[in-house]
């Protein structure tokens, strides 16, 4: 096998809670994360000598720094490995909380995992993958998981019924460490929709679409929302356009709505491209 290619799918965090400030400096995290269609593609290729990383979709930093070189170069080193050519694919919006570069970084991991036979368990590549991030360990393993520490300590869930995604995301990015400051600055801050996350679990437990939606909710929201007054903006504009429910994806500043069907989905996006917003019709895995 010299060569292989891998979807590297996005996520968004169904339900998201902040639990505390650690002594790390990190935040401790009760959430659930849900993978969504839409996806990278990661091809990964036998190279003797030294890594090489290329990409097309969008204008990225292909060094040392980016995920899914320092993905690789984690395997290379462990086990003395010759090198890897890698061509990253993007289709995911950048610094989204869609846990695009997560993403690409498992997909990297699970790529060469094959490419050269190491034989690592799931488990083990989710140990390694947990220093690049603690998004990784989860986009090895998909589907639906209830994360807890910083994210990487995971439970499997039943995935909800199909739900019909459009995802906005603002012109701008935000800092996920200001997003964090923020919050410590006033860790009770009310939030309008706090995610009920039993009410979830119960849901995603029964299969039951309209209990899970009156569950969603990020308790981050209130705080970039703060930060970045446009994100409420686009929520009422989801809304208005006729999505059931919208939650902001992660530490933001891209938003998902909940459709009723696949039909209406596509009628949003349309109608917010329409307005020149970045809108993506997806869905859950």
């Amino acid at each position: 096998m010299d060569v292989l290619q891998i979807p590297a799918y996005g996520k968004i965090n169904l339900t998201l809670r902040v639990l505390g400030r650690r002594p790390d400096g990190f935040h401790n995290l009760s959430t659930i994360f849900q993978s969504i269609a839409l996806q990278d593609t990661i091809t990964v290729r036998r190279r003797s000598g030294s890594i090489h990383l290329e990409s097309c979709g969008v204008p990225l930093n292909i060094g040392p720094e980016n995920l899914v070189y320092r993905a690789a170069a984690l395997l290379q080193q462990k086990f003395d490995l010759p090198g890897a050519w890698i061509k990253l694919e993007k289709r995911i919006p950048l610094a989204a909380g869609l846990a695009g570069g997560s993403s690409d970084a498992a997909a990297t991991l699970l790529g060469i995992n094959y490419l050269y036979g190491l034989g690592l368990t799931p488990a083990q590549l989710a140990r390694a993958g947990a220093a690049l991030g603690s998004d990784v360990p989860f986009c090895l393993l998909g589907g639906t998981a209830l994360g807890r520490g910083r994210g990487e300590e995971l439970a499997l869930l039943p995935s909800p019924p199909r739900l019909w995604l459009v995802l906005v995301k603002p012109s701008f990015g935000v800092s996920t460490a200001a997003v964090y400051r923020e919050w410590d600055a006033d860790p009770g801050r009310q939030v309008a929709e706090p995610p009920d996350e039993a009410g979830a679990l119960a849901a995603l437990q029964a299969g039951e679409r309209r209990q899970l939606l009156a569950s969603l909710g990020n308790d981050l929201e209130a705080v970039t929302g703060r930060l970045y007054p446009e994100i409420k903006a686009l929520k009422e504009r989801l809304l208005a356009a006729g999505a059931e429910k919208a939650v902001m994806c992660g530490s933001g500043p891209a938003l998902f709505g909940v459709a009723p069907d696949q039909k209406t989905a596509a009628r949003i996006v349309s109608h917010l491209q329409e307005s020149g917003l970045t809108a993506i019709m997806t869905w859950t895995l």
